[in-house]
């Protein structure tokens, strides 16, 4: 059995199941994209759905042979730099079609799929989808245009900062970061997301097929990655979000995820994100969750 790893050594996670599945006899390479169109040739054939890596080791893989590709993380093409500005963005357009045909047109199994990644790219229209499922998201505004921002901040009590994609870690929202200069000067370079703030713990759920882990971040901090000390409990969710944490996952596409949750000192369970493509080492060691495992039967099933 041959499984590929969109992604490279360099992560830790992917390594510990790389290893694991070599355990388990399975061949593995990794299919590193910021290695084309340098060191990585691809080669796709839309007539017959037919394609092809040539690793920079020289070993040619036939995408007919692979059983499962675990999507870890896309980076960027490294096409070289041209004189011609012209030249050179017709190179990367070139080099990212072919990239993105052969990630959506080959028939091999994806853990997970390129609409799950579109929907972590597009978290505004994620936030969307799971609200339609009847699923409580807080309220939440992204917008570059600073009239609309300040008129949203007084309708909610306390608001936090975040990315609207990924990037800057979460922050409360201050009456200085509202003025007229200081937001004209950030919105000209992009636009905002602006959330409420829901008093509460943090519950994230690990989601592979129809398995739910979850467990609760004890964390004074607002954005629990910057805790160093923060605490994993183990948690036992209600029915209902066990029953939603699969709702969430299906419609996003996901086969495998962590779904991140607010829940309120009222109890209430506030959908933040789900992710396609989560750390999963740390969470696995802190809970005792055989999180790796799972990955290894879902790829090799």
């Amino acid at each position: 059995m041959h499984i590929l790893i969109l992604g490279n050594d360099a992560d830790n996670d992917t390594t510990i199941l790389k290893n694991k599945l070599e355990r388990e006899g399975v061949t593995v390479d990794y299919w590193d994209s910021q290695l084309f169109p340098r060191q990585l040739q691809l080669t796709w054939q839309p007539h017959t759905h037919g394609g092809y890596l040539r690793l920079p080791t020289g070993k040619t893989v036939d995408l007919s042979d692979v059983h499962s590709i675990f999507w870890h993380t896309l980076l960027p093409i490294n096409v070289p730099l041209l004189p011609d500005l012209r030249q050179y963005q017709i190179a990367v357009a070139d080099s990212t079609s072919i990239l993105r045909s052969l990630i959506r047109g080959c028939p091999v199994h994806w853990v997970n799929s390129w609409e799950a990644y579109q929907f972590h790219q597009e978290q505004p229209l994620q936030l969307a989808t799971v609200q339609e499922l009847g699923i409580t998201i807080p309220k939440t505004l992204i917008s570059n245009n600073p009239d609309h921002i300040r008129a949203f901040a007084t309708t909610v009590p306390q608001l936090i900062f975040k990315p609207v994609y990924q990037g800057a870690h979460t922050k409360l929202a201050k009456f200085s970061h509202l003025e007229q200069e200081r937001l004209s000067q950030v919105l000209r370079l992009s636009p905002v997301t602006l959330q409420e703030y829901v008093p509460g713990t943090n519950i994230r759920c690990y989601v592979i097929g129809q398995q739910v882990y979850a467990a609760e971040i004890r964390s004074s901090y607002l954005d629990a990655r910057e805790d160093k000390q923060a605490r994993l409990i183990p948690a036992i969710l209600p029915e209902d979000v066990h029953i939603n944490c699969l709702e969430i996952a299906q419609a996003l596409f996901l086969e495998w995820t962590a779904i991140d949750w607010r829940l309120s000192y009222q109890g209430e369970f506030v959908f933040l994100k789900a992710d396609p493509s989560p750390k999963f080492t740390y969470f696995e060691q802190a809970t005792g969750f055989p999180l790796t495992k799972k990955l290894v039967q879902l790829l090799m099933a």
